[in-house]
């Protein structure tokens, strides 16, 4: 415990909380994007934000990717009017208020404990594959929550499908980041939001291989994820190799 009474396990908490508060709105011009979409009933697209803020559209769509990736806007595909031809376009509309507490998505140590402890009872290889599956369905949860169920993969760079990942965990409480290390790119999480079960039961962090590997399914296409690095192996951190 620190001198301040916070544990380590709530100090990596806040710390994650603060990242990911921080990539949602510590720029000036998305806090009021994200105003402006609040102040929409029936949401707006990337266009017309562009053009309230005098941004290019590319930009435009960056700082609405960026508020989706955090949960606090939410994004539905639309159609042309009437039936026409043409691809559906993205709206943004405001999500659930800001978080009172830290994240959306909050583990429960018990049922955890629980789930780890079931998994311990099957060979190691059929617990990861059930963990890593749970996770996978959860990633393209996220994935479509982020693009809309409509959008077809395929449609991102590997690079930018990968930021994509590590801007939804970090929101999700894995405090995460891409890096290039040894011409291989991975996703490094600074946090973990399971704790000590984790390390109790490492099968758990077959379920961020998993996430990982369903959001970049669906926002890029197959790629081949490992785990490379975790803290039920000693190590300081998680990284997943893709």
């Amino acid at each position: 415990m620190s001198a301040n009474g916070a544990t380590p396990a709530s100090q990596g908490a806040f710390t994650a909380s603060v990242t990911a508060i921080t990539s949602a709105f510590g720029d000036p011009t998305r806090r009021a994007i994200y105003l402006f979409v609040r102040g929409v009933d029936d949401g707006v697209t990337a266009a017309e934000v562009a053009a309230e803020f005098s941004l290019h559209p590319n930009v435009a769509r960056h700082h609405l990717d960026k508020l989706a990736a955090g949960n606090y806007v939410e994004v539905t595909m639309v159609r042309p009017s009437g039936g026409g031809a043409g691809r559906p376009s993205k709206r943004y509309s405001a999500g659930a208020n800001l978080p009172d507490d830290v994240f959306p998505v909050r583990s429960d140590d018990l049922v955890l404990s629980l789930l780890g402890k079931t998994l311990a009872l099957l060979p190691d290889d059929k617990a990861a594959a059930i963990a890593e599956e749970v996770g996978q369905e959860y990633g393209r949860a996220m994935a479509a929550a982020l693009t809309g169920s409509d959008l077809a993969t395929g449609q991102r760079s590997l690079r930018s499908a990968m930021q994509s990942v590590a801007d939804a965990l970090t929101a999700h409480g894995f405090a995460a980041h891409t890096e290039k290390r040894n011409n291989q790119l991975r996703i490094v999480n600074n946090h973990c939001p399971f704790g000590d079960v984790a390390i109790e039961h490492p099968v758990i962090c077959a379920v961020d291989r998993g996430m990982v590997k369903g959001m970049l399914k669906a926002l890029y296409g197959d790629a081949d994820v490992s785990t490379t690095e975790s803290l039920p192996q000693g190590d300081t951190f998680c990284a997943t190799a893709v």
